[in-house]
């Protein structure tokens, strides 16, 4: 059974920093490209950032490039989304992904970040 476990969401105040963490089991992870969403109340599903197999291809959105860094550690069977100078506008549940090309084969349960003052 696939399973994706988020952490590391929090409150955290403007300009501040945080590492999301997903823990990954029942598939061969460093087989898998994995990606990182989020979604704000009352939006849809935004994407945030794929990293592919081995770690060495990053894509992030037009939001996330240059303050968010993903990264991977196959050996742990671990995935991270490393955010700095966050801003109120980046409040949402983050998921990590498993993917398939473009497509979602399953995604964790989220994990809360709220930027606030």
């Amino acid at each position: 059974e696939v399973q994706l476990v988020e952490s590391g969401g929090g409150l955290v105040q403007p300009g501040g920093s945080l590492r999301l963490s997903c823990a990954a089991s029942g598939f061969i992870f460093k087989n898998s490209g994995m990606g990182w969403y989020r979604q704000a109340p009352g939006k849809e599903l935004e994407w945030v950032s794929f990293i592919n197999d081995d770690g060495g291809g990053k894509v992030y959105s037009a939001s996330a490039k240059g303050r968010f860094t993903a990264s991977r550690d196959n050996a742990k069977q671990m995935l991270f989304l490393q955010m700095n100078n966050l801003q109120p506008e980046d409040t949402a549940v983050y998921f990590c992904a498993k993917r398939t090309g473009t497509r979602i084969d399953h995604r964790g349960q989220g994990t809360q970040v709220i930027v606030s003052s």
